[in-house]
């Protein structure tokens, strides 16, 4: 098999990169980029999911134990090391303190303000009916889910495009190892809030649960540097823990804590950043991110119950709360178990259908709504026509319900019923998501006529498949949990029309229950992480096996025809993610036919105008260069003896560390690892880094900065365990050496990601630099 790479620079460095045309970012949204010859914009962009992009670079995830690591372990005290232990945990208590806090402020925002919206569309519904003219009802709830949904989608298209979607599917790749631009930042933060609470409040069929995933990583990836490098603030604490490896523990806690805030379900946010995030654990961490999930359901919690006029009562640890299963009431029995195992891959046959549909919307919407007044535009249409729906569903629907003392509903519409009864389309349609859940799976039985669930659920999966992958801050828990609710509940009651004794059938709750479960299971894929959420968030371990049963059942029927949703996502954007294990038929792919060559490399002692004019050529933009010792018989290979990074060279070139100036200044300051860690992590790119033409001729020795234990493997390694060497240490660069231990070529995750297993056995991606 050809090693592409050979063609192509086979790295790049990240966000980085000049102008030019830029892919689109994940969730379909993107930011695109022209360059002046391009005066008449493309109508489309062309789009191919079979390459890997270039311009995703890995983290640095192995520590560079260098001298200065060395000196600086050594230094440091037993007293040292314990108070860095304490620090890692003040750390996460405070990311999940600051999770919890934002979650209560989505909540109480996303409740004022959809509250006040129904409340104003009530009222002119229930004027228009008596006096006629209930247009002007359609054309005020549509305006008014348009408004907001234009002010939530401005803000991500415009400012920061990296907040659209859930943000699931960019920190599964960041705690998978890879950069993504701007995942982790301030701004991207405050835009997720600010759209989130847009999109809920906006009437979208969206959640704002999964968003919250992403709000607690990037909290975690700003607490723990202790600084702020968009507001060019320098707090001077937690210096030590600015470094890739630090930085990604602390984010998969604050995924936990978002999980954890979400649905008021801490082990389930332990497990989620297990199964979904991060590729590498250990015990200790297992028990700091358990302790960010409890702080962070702690601190909503009692703040929630504050607002709540209700002091010191933690009942409703998450923001969705789906209420209590009592057991009595619900109980289920051993011949229900395969109905539930039906309704399982029920869920992951519609699961499917689901990602298939938005998977081609989503090439849709890369191809043709890529500029940001385009996918404004989309999302108010979206927000419009899902007024107008749900205004058509509740104005022809005759299923009017008694309005009873013990009735949940917040938001009752009359409408064309009598006195003292409500539209029970309405309740669906008229409330935020979350209530919706709620009411089909507590609501008692006879609250929905089944046609009444047939076309709700119908509409509802449309319009969610529709939502999801706008230039919106929008979750897809919810939409789904609320498609199988609905479905799982029209099921309970088929069946208790068609047995002749009902009555074991009486529940159509716990059928709820189990089509949220199988349809969430179907769309997601998730199976441990969303068992124990569903757990922990009904109150009721009873549903355990059931649940876990489904969730399997889902995954397994699911994984027949397509991928996760997030998953596709992924692919759809290029990102070179590495799954758990190689392809199943790759052991006859070899380290010499995998690896990346030739390879530049640098002497111990180098000189600077050398290194300078590999740093400048954009077209070998390496980020890691293996340090060689020459060999008197071969000058092209050398013997390795240590590698050096990219950034760890610039900032080598920024402090001028060169060896006749060191000799020449006697008072020459000796680099220590707090100027690198100053840098972290937006090291200056070299074209900022001035060096004079005398400076040039000076030499640099890279002895002391260079990792001088650099992972490596023989050239006829199998692909398989390069593999696992290089996923399971988290590396950014392996070096291929021969039998003489001379460079022959270096192994990066692209070269990795790139092969995959397709309908016609092993399939090799091309790289491509967008």
């Amino acid at each position: 098999m050809a090693n592409i790479t050979k063609k192509v620079s086979w790295s790049s460095r990240g966000d980085e990169s000049g102008g030019g045309e830029r892919t689109p970012l994940l969730n379909g949204s993107e930011e695109v980029r022209y360059t002046r010859q391009d005066a008449g914009c493309p109508k489309e962009i062309p789009h191919n999911e079979k390459l890997l992009s270039l311009k995703y670079e890995s983290l640095d995830y192995d520590n560079s134990e260098n001298q200065l690591f060395l000196e600086e372990e050594r230094r440091m005290s037993f007293l040292g090391f314990k108070c860095l232990e304490i620090s890692r945990w003040v750390i996460c208590g405070l990311i999940g303190f600051l999770t919890g806090l934002i979650a209560c402020c989505i909540d109480i925002a996303v409740e004022n303000l959809a509250g006040v919206k129904y409340f104003v569309v009530k009222q002119n519904i229930e004027k228009f009916t008596e006096v006629g003219g209930l247009s002007i009802s359609l054309i005020l709830w549509a305006v008014l889910n348009a408004a907001f949904v234009m002010v939530g989608a401005i803000i991500v298209a415009f400012f920061e495009p990296g907040a659209a979607g859930s943000g699931i599917p960019q920190i599964k790749c960041y705690l998978n190892g890879v950069k993504i631009p701007r995942v982790v930042r301030l701004k991207t933060l405050v835009v997720k809030v600010c759209g989130v609470i847009c999109s809920v409040a906006g009437g979208l069929a969206v959640g704002k649960e999964g968003p919250m995933i992403h709000s607690g990583a990037v909290v975690a990836a700003g607490v723990s540097q202790g600084r702020s490098t968009s507001l060019k603030k320098d707090f001077k604490i937690f210096e030590y823990f600015r470094r890739d490896t630090e930085k990604r523990d602390f984010v998969s806690a604050g995924a936990a804590a978002g999980v954890s805030a979400a649905f008021g379900a801490p082990v389930g946010g332990v497990l989620f950043s297990l199964e979904e995030g991060a590729s590498f654990w250990n015990q200790m961490l297992t028990w700091r991110i358990f302790f960010a999930s409890m702080i962070s359901t702690f601190t909503l919690n009692f703040f929630l119950s504050i607002y709540n006029k209700k002091p010191g009562d933690l009942s409703s640890p998450g923001l969705i709360n789906f209420g209590r299963f009592e057991s009595d009431s619900v109980a289920y029995n051993l011949y229900e178990i395969p109905l539930f195992i039906v309704m399982g891959a029920a869920g992951g046959l519609l699961g499917a259908l689901f990602n298939i549909l938005n998977y081609w919307l989503t090439i849709f919407r890369i191809r043709y709504v890529h500029r940001p007044c385009l996918q404004v535009m989309e999302a108010m249409l979206v927000g419009a026509v899902t007024a107008t729906v749900s205004f058509a569903m509740i104005y022809f629907s005759n299923d009017c319900q008694p309005l009873g003392p013990d009735q949940s509903e917040d938001y009752p519409l009359q409408l064309f019923c009598a006195d003292g009864e409500y539209n029970s389309m309405a309740t669906a349609f008229f409330n935020t998501p979350e209530r919706s859940v709620r009411s089909l799976f507590h609501n008692p039985p006879g609250s929905y006529n089944p046609l009444t669930l047939s076309l709700f659920t119908l509409t509802y999966f449309f319009l969610a498949c529709w939502t999801y992958g706008l230039t919106v801050s929008a979750g897809v828990f919810i939409p789904s949990l609320l498609i199988g609710a609905a479905w799982g509940r029209l099921f309970g009651i088929l069946l208790a029309s068609i047995t002749p004794d009902g009555s074991i059938w009486a529940d159509p709750g716990k059928y709820a229950l189990i089509g949220a479960a199988a349809q969430l299971g179907g769309i997601v894929r998730m199976t441990l992480s969303l068992t124990v959420i569903m757990v922990e968030a009904t109150g009721n371990v009873t549903y355990g096996l059931p649940i876990m049963l489904v969730l399997l059942t889902a995954k397994i029927v699911g994984d027949y025809f397509v991928e996760g949703l997030y998953d596709i996502h992924i692919k759809l954007q290029s990102v070179p993610f590495l799954h758990l294990e190689a392809p199943a038929t790759s052991h006859w792919l070899t380290a010499r036919e995998v690896m990346s060559a030739p390879v530049t490399c640098f002497n111990r002692i180098e000189k600077v105008g050398t290194i300078v004019d590999v740093l400048s050529n954009t077209s070998t933009n390496h980020n890691g260069f293996p340090v060689v010792v020459p060999v008197a018989a071969s000058d092209d290979m050398g013997k390795v003896c240590g590698l050096i990074l990219r950034s760890q060279l610039i900032v080598l070139l920024k402090h001028k560390v060169f060896v006749e100036l060191a000799r020449s200044r006697l008072t020459q300051r000796k680099l220590q690892l707090k100027d690198f860690r100053d840098a972290y992590p937006r090291f200056p790119p070299i074209q900022s880094i001035h060096v004079s033409q005398d400076e040039r001729e000076c030499m640099m020795d890279l002895t002391e900065f260079m990792n001088p234990t650099p992972y490596t493997v023989p050239q006829e390694t199998s692909l398989p365990r390069v593999f696992k060497l290089f996923r399971a240490l988290g590396l950014r660069h392996l070096v291929v050496v021969d039998s003489e231990n001379r460079v022959v070529g270096l192994v990066t995750r692209k070269d990795l990601a790139r092969y995959h297993l397709g309908k016609h056995g092993l399939e090799e991606m091309q790289l491509a630099q967008t």
